[in-house]
């Protein structure tokens, strides 16, 4: 059931990724400029306050962190962060190999 959920999770991600790539690609031909949603405006558009928390939480863990991993992570597409994340979830998360020969117990 859990697999199945997290599956679910990765398929949203991966349409939402696939829906942010059109978005991208109808706004570069209408301006004829490739400019692609970075990761980090996107999340700041929908919730700044929980942006400005998570820093503050991670910088103060582990400080290299934020600069090392998580800065590079925001500066992304918005559509290569949500396809990486939806197809990592749907690998994972796969269904087992039916076991052919003998039973598991």
């Amino acid at each position: 059931m859990i697999r199945g959920f997290f599956r679910l999770v990765g398929l949203l991600l991966l349409a939402g990724g696939f829906v942010f790539m059109v978005y991208d690609g109808a706004r570069w031909v209408a301006d004829q400029t490739l400019r692609f949603t970075q990761f980090g405006q996107f999340w700041n558009d929908i919730h700044q306050s929980s942006q400005q928390a998570f820093r503050a939480w991670v910088e103060s863990h582990a400080p290299w962190l934020w600069t090392s991993v998580i800065k590079i992570v925001l500066d992304q597409p918005v559509f290569a962060v949500m396809g990486l994340l939806g197809i990592l979830l749907m690998l994972l998360f796969r269904p087992r190999k039916p076991l052919i020969g003998y039973s598991r117990n």
